[in-house]
């Protein structure tokens, strides 16, 4: 990881909440109807130090440019899968930079550490970047009026 980028939890850095609830909201809150108050409260709730549930902010340069949680549930319609890579948003200012495959790494390895051997996440969009970094697709589902495909990653775990 370059020098000028961090990773860091939300619960170590709960004044990043506002900026990072906010370009959740933005992306897929506003269409689930869901207040950005009510993002941010559920961000602030996600504290585990490793493992779920837990949201991550990358700072570049020292300023907020993406975030990433991991939650036990993020899709109504596979209840059966936890825990999940949720709401992996990177600011458009700093997008092409490397950023979305890092907080997918860091997730990953907060899981492993945590002894969570598989990991799910569901996309209609960027199937392509998570298929680059291993994760299988297993099928497909409704997530509102749009189709996506679930995907999962077995982890290795450290013992």
């Amino acid at each position: 990881m370059s020098p000028d980028v961090e990773i860091v939890t939300t619960a170590a850095r709960p004044d990043l909440i506002p900026v990072a609830a906010e370009w959740i909201w933005r992306e897929w809150g506003i269409r689930r109807g869901r207040a950005l108050a009510a993002v941010a409260a559920r961000m602030a709730a996600r504290t585990a130090p490793c493992g779920p549930e837990q949201s991550i902010v990358l700072l570049d340069g020292g300023v907020p440019a993406a975030t990433a949680s991991l939650v036990h549930q993020d899709l109504d319609a596979r209840p059966d899968l936890t825990p999940w890579l949720a709401s992996v948003f990177v600011h458009p200012d700093f997008r092409g930079r490397g950023h979305a495959p890092r907080l997918v790494r860091s997730i990953e390895a907060s899981c492993a550490a945590a002894g969570v051997a598989t990991l799910y996440l569901n996309s209609h969009t960027a199937v392509p970047l998570y298929a680059k970094l291993g994760w299988q697709p297993i099928g497909s589902a409704a997530d509102l009026d749009t189709v996506v495909t679930v995907m999962r990653r077995d982890l290795a775990l450290r013992g």
